[in-house]
């Protein structure tokens, strides 16, 4: 399979499964369901499939947060809240959000602005990305929203459920979850699933090439895929341990003087996201050319949505760059085996 496609399956299911993270609605659910902050929802939604769990086990699972801010969180929201209820709680809240936010997207993909670049589309929000025209190949109409959630959502499950979980502890821990019956909710778990597996691979790849979390912080900076001070906000790491990964990428002559890629060090990140997206590959594989194309043209309207709406912001934590690159298989041209 080519090795764009799962880095652009990821890109449009990445804004679906996001708005856990950003939307008012999942901040409300896991208020509702006695989080105190957004950081102990954040640590307590993401790691409810995995039960009951410490601050040592999602430090390492989630791989880019210090020990001493998971452990802010975990273990005391399991105290104001069970798992089980968590895991209700971001379903609840997600599902909100895609209501809103996808209210008529996947009815047509008419009205979602000019391509990258226009001089068009001034009146954007403030936090929105420019915005993004669908793929020459994909039909300016995709059907009803209630149909196009149903495929999309069944699409998507078919591919999580069909997911390699080896080695993967997020990823199987949320596909090991009972499919919500309610579209939305199906999708955005798929969702979830999909975005874990690809974690867990990309963690795994780091781990292999000797890559810290501050090291992978400062790499993602340096490539330009997100802002430093928002990044040091979120992630909380002391000044002397991004002073000491930042020697360390030097040192190997990843990082210039001002903190820039070098030629090796720009070779380095590309290997670490092309290993990324071949451990990635497997649910895509297994779902088949003919369905991945039909999800994407199906996921396409619905995460522009998301996008156009400024609630996954551009730059974001995450290093999801948008638009997504169209890419054959994907929007109706072939996929190379």
């Amino acid at each position: 399979m080519g090795s764009n496609v799962p880095r652009m399956m990821w890109q449009l299911l990445e804004p679906l499964h996001a708005v856990t993270y950003f939307a008012p609605e999942a901040r409300s659910a896991a208020d509702a369901a006695g989080m105190r902050g957004f950081w102990m929802g954040y640590f307590a939604t993401r790691a409810a499939p995995l039960g009951a769990v410490g601050p040592e086990v999602v430090t390492a699972a989630f791989h880019g947060f210090p020990p001493a801010r998971v452990a802010r969180a975990l273990p005391d929201a399991w105290g104001f809240a069970p798992p089980e209820s968590v895991l209700r709680a971001r379903l609840d809240g997600a599902g909100a959000a895609l209501r809103r936010l996808l209210a008529d997207a996947a009815g047509s993909t008419e009205g979602t602005g000019p391509l990258p670049g226009s001089s068009e589309g001034a009146g954007s929000p403030p936090n929105a990305p420019e915005k993004a025209g669908p793929p020459a190949d994909v039909p300016e109409k995709v059907g009803p929203l209630p149909d196009v959630l149903e495929e999309a959502s069944s699409l998507a499950w078919e591919a999580a459920r069909r997911a390699d979980t080896a080695g993967r502890v997020l990823a199987a821990a949320n596909q090991a979850l009972p499919e919500p019956a309610e579209p939305y909710l199906r999708l955005w778990q798929a969702a979830t699933t999909l975005r874990e597996h690809r974690g867990d691979g990309h963690v795994a790849v780091l781990v292999a090439c000797g890559v810290s979390p501050v090291e992978a912080h400062l790499l993602k900076i340096a490539a330009a895929e997100t802002g430093a001070d928002g990044l040091r906000l979120a992630r909380k790491w002391d000044e002397a341990e991004w002073d000491a990964a930042l020697g360390s990428l030097r040192a190997r002559g990843w990082l210039d003087g001002a903190g820039r890629l070098t030629g090796e060090g720009g070779r380095e990140r590309d290997r670490i996201e092309r290993l990324t997206d071949e451990a990635a590959a497997g649910p895509w594989r297994a779902l088949g050319e003919e369905s991945t194309a039909a999800l994407a043209r199906l996921l396409w309207p619905l995460a522009n949505a998301v996008m156009e709406s400024g609630v996954f912001p551009v730059p974001n934590p995450v290093g999801m760059p948008w638009p997504p690159e169209p890419v054959d298989g994907l929007t109706g041209g072939p996929v190379t085996p």
